[in-house]
């Protein structure tokens, strides 16, 4: 009788320990958010912030987990310094005002153990509006160099700028659509 509660115990804290949310520190050097929009309907403008931050929870067992990611506007990289310039301007970010884009997703799709779509807010400007981020590439493995868990993927989406205020040059310098993609890496904490 000792025995099978010894064993009981120890299946059910095994179960427990797997059915609590792990925490994933997102790792700045494997994550970037990539934007791109058309430029006069001839080629594709695209750029980058820099910074950001985050974390993300997933709890396999119960199907649901939380992101926050925070976005360093004045960050913002396209290649060109005079083309960041203007967008760090009133004409766009407003970066003295509005220093940082945040995204926080309080949906979790999953197939499996692999994340297919996580829904929330991005704030923008002093706007916050809905997105859904679709996953094209997700994954969780035992890092090799870390020797902890590791989960990423590759997510994107398309937003219409306006919703935020970004309404500078539209529609002829370039149109309302913008297409995200996020690449993300987070190291289980």
């Amino acid at each position: 009788m000792k025995k099978t509660l010894i064993a009981a115990s120890v299946v059910v804290t095994a179960f427990a320990a797997q059915a609590e949310p792990a925490r994933y520190a997102l790792d700045p050097n494997h994550t970037f958010a990539t934007f791109e929009i058309q430029h006069l309907g001839m080629s594709t403008i695209r750029g980058r912030f820099d910074k950001k931050e985050g974390f993300v929870e997933i709890d396999r067992a119960a199907k649901t987990g939380r992101a926050e990611v925070t976005f360093d506007t004045t960050s913002i990289s396209t290649g060109v310094p005079r083309f960041d310039n203007h967008l760090k301007g009133d004409d766009f970010f407003k970066t003295d005002m509005y220093p940082n884009a945040k995204f926080v997703g309080d949906k979790f799709v999953f197939d499996g153990d692999r994340v297919t779509e996580v829904s929330g807010t991005l704030t923008m400007l002093g706007k916050t509006n809905p997105v859904t981020l679709k996953a094209t590439r997700f994954n969780c493995i035992q890092h090799p160099m870390l020797k902890r868990e590791a989960c990423g993927g590759d997510f994107e989406t398309t937003i219409q700028r306006s919703q935020w205020g970004l309404t500078y040059g539209l529609p002829a310098v370039a149109p309302d659509n913008v297409r995200l993609l996020i690449q993300v890496e987070g190291i289980k904490q």
